[in-house]
């Protein structure tokens, strides 16, 4: 947003014989030999390179929302082990409790047996006593038999119990540590395609200060970026274009530079610039002194760091430098918004779109 220009109509255009002198051999026609190196090199996909950094992101954060899925499971079934272990144990010392006397007064009838001789037991001549008392031993002898064989299953559901802890501590182990070497593989992968796309941002032109301002253009902040209020958004996450002073947010700065390498191709000179992100302070400026060109502080698409505003032609509606953004911005993922057709007519002013950049 910084000149106003007339309408269609009231711009002169070229005549499609100035269009061809100016565009013959690619645009490049009188250039010198260095920008005619610059033209001619071979570009690079940096959307191809985003998109593979972005999809190494999505894989780490899932193996980690994985290993942290799993971290909680087994921390659930550690705990309903130790239920199960709290409630053995309670089982057991009732049984001791039960157990220990019966025992020793089975052994007590044993000891001291029951009066009367064998001759009268079998002639059907003991006491009502004696039966009694046969009756009250046959009942012993049965509970405790019961209760061993409480304390056999106790004992087998103990055993288990060690043996289901002993094998998920295991198992925990050997999950864990195969999860924590998938997710330093993937960082390493990610960490790398990141550095790839820096390297080729730097080979094109772009001053990234690699102590300090080299996250700014890693696409898998743009989330974090994202965060931060309008205007508000902090350097070290926004990305410089080539074009000195200017900045976006990652991922709308690398479509902007793979757009204006196809430009300079095509025009055989870079894109100009004269707004792209802005603090809200730049905002209220521009706001205060060009009401009606500008969005209300805090709204602006430029606070973002999601918007540019060119010259070079591109400010010239239906110039031939406009028809080309127009025609090729959407394959980068930029775009002109209908409201700047007409209300305000801002010709100059182009916007990226992350919906559209992540489909490509």
């Amino acid at each position: 947003m910084t000149s106003v220009v007339l309408p269609a109509g009231a711009v002169p255009q070229a005549s499609a014989e100035t269009r061809a002198a100016e565009t013959t051999s690619g645009g490049v026609r009188g250039a010198s030999v260095e920008t005619r190196a610059a033209v001619e090199r071979e570009p690079v996909n940096l959307t191809e390179l985003r998109r593979e950094a972005e999809k190494a992101a999505k894989d780490l954060g899932a193996a980690t929302k994985a290993l942290e899925q799993r971290r909680t499971q087994i921390a659930q079934a550690q705990k309903q082990l130790a239920v199960k272990l709290r409630e053995l144990q309670t089982a057991e010392r009732a049984f001791a409790q039960v157990r220990q006397p019966l025992s020793d007064l089975v052994g007590l009838l044993y000891q001291q047996p029951i009066g009367g001789d064998a001759a009268g037991l079998l002639s059907g001549d003991s006491g009502t006593d004696t039966l009694q008392a046969m009756t009250t031993l046959t009942q012993l002898v049965a509970e405790r038999d019961q209760v061993l064989e409480e304390g056999s299953r106790l004992q087998a559901e103990r055993e288990r119990l060690a043996a289901e802890a002993q094998e998920l501590r295991a198992t925990t182990l050997l999950a864990e540590a195969q999860m924590n070497a998938e997710i330093k593989t993937l960082q390493a992968r990610s960490a790398k395609l990141v550095k790839s796309l820096t390297n080729a941002l730097v080979k094109l032109g772009v001053k990234i200060d690699k102590g300090k301002g080299a996250g700014g253009c890693d696409p898998t902040r743009v989330n974090s970026a994202g965060e931060f209020p309008n205007g508000l958004i902090p350097e070290a996450y926004l990305c410089p274009l080539q074009q000195k002073g200017h900045k976006l947010r990652a991922d709308a700065a690398i479509a902007f530079i793979s757009m204006n390498e196809a430009y300079r191709r095509r025009f055989g000179k870079p894109m100009c610039v004269t707004d792209a992100y802005r603090s809200l302070a730049e905002q209220q400026s521009v706001y205060y002194r060009r009401p009606g060109f500008a969005a209300v502080p805090g709204r602006s698409n430029h606070g973002w760091g999601l918007a540019v505003d060119l010259c070079g032609g591109v400010q010239n509606f239906r110039s031939v430098e406009f028809n080309w953004v127009e025609a090729n911005g959407k394959k980068f993922g930029w775009i002109h918004p209908d409201w700047a057709y007409s209300s305000p007519f801002e010709p100059w002013h182009w916007e990226y779109d992350p919906k559209l950049g992540s489909l490509l």
